[in-house]
């Protein structure tokens, strides 16, 4: 077993629950809820925030794979790769929106599984 990969999905695992549960509370619900949103943007942000999710949960499952099986390094590294344009993507919104990394902590959630996912491919 590749201890890294299932390191990295089982972060990835925490990381889909965080975003389902605690986004969804904090996000999601708001959003559906905001007034003065016209249906369209609503609605297609609600429906994207479903593809993250499924886009995560499949992330942890790709790990997951490339744990228990020797011929799985390729997809461990695709999953790696993902996470690490999630990451990026994370870091240099806040920067560049002037935003505050704690109001935008999505970009350090998924550095940990990155680095796992680097060390679990270099095996």
């Amino acid at each position: 077993m590749n201890v890294y990969f299932a390191s990295a999905g089982g972060l990835a695992a925490i990381v889909c629950l965080i975003h389902t549960f605690l986004g969804g509370k904090a996000i999601a619900k708001p959003l559906l809820n905001a007034p003065g949103l016209h249906p369209v943007p609503k609605l297609t942000t609600y429906y994207c925030w479903h593809i993250v999710t499924i886009t995560l949960a499949v992330i942890a499952g790709m790990f997951g794979y490339a744990a228990l099986y020797n011929g799985g390094t390729d997809l461990g590294w695709v999953a790696t790769i993902l996470t690490f344009g999630y990451c990026v993507l994370g870091l240099a919104v806040p920067v560049f929106k002037n935003q505050a990394f704690k109001d935008m902590p999505q970009g350090w959630l998924f550095m940990p599984i990155v680095i796992l996912g680097v060390l679990g491919g270099s095996l």
